[in-house]
């Protein structure tokens, strides 16, 4: 995965796996610590609408709280209306806007799409983070 924070090998970084009732994987995120912050660098999950993909975030936020990390951050690209929909329903709010992240990370990796959902072309990163409150 390249974006404006790095490039990732996804198997290398921590995360979270969920399985279902027959044990097939159905949802992975994958972060990394970071001083005073984690930075949720994917969110995968098979079923969209499920609850996934929010027992995935409970997780990375339990494990923050636990210890002792105040703050989460994610990065969606500018076209990803469901990223975005999805976070702020979960209390991430929209921070920075990183003009051209996505245009730059095409040089590394060709193959990101010009044009994303709803036909919006892709250029930008939007930053969003969470402040949690300790327990």
């Amino acid at each position: 995965m390249v974006i404006s924070t790095g490039i990732y090998n996804l198997v290398e970084l921590e995360g979270y796996v969920a399985w279902s009732t027959i044990g097939e994987i159905i949802g992975v995120v994958t972060f990394k610590r970071l001083d005073g912050l984690i930075e949720i660098i994917s969110l995968d999950s098979v079923l969209e609408n499920q609850g996934i993909g929010t027992r995935l975030i409970m997780m990375i936020e339990l494990m923050a709280v636990e210890n002792q990390i105040p703050l989460i951050k994610v990065i969606t690209t500018n076209d990803n209306m469901g990223a975005l929909s999805f976070y702020q329903r979960k209390g991430y709010r929209i921070k920075e806007i990183i003009e051209g992240a996505v245009d730059r990370a095409r040089r590394v990796k060709p193959e990101i799409p010009l044009i994303g959902e709803r036909g919006i072309p892709i250029n930008d990163e939007l930053v969003l983070y969470k402040l949690l409150s300790p327990s």
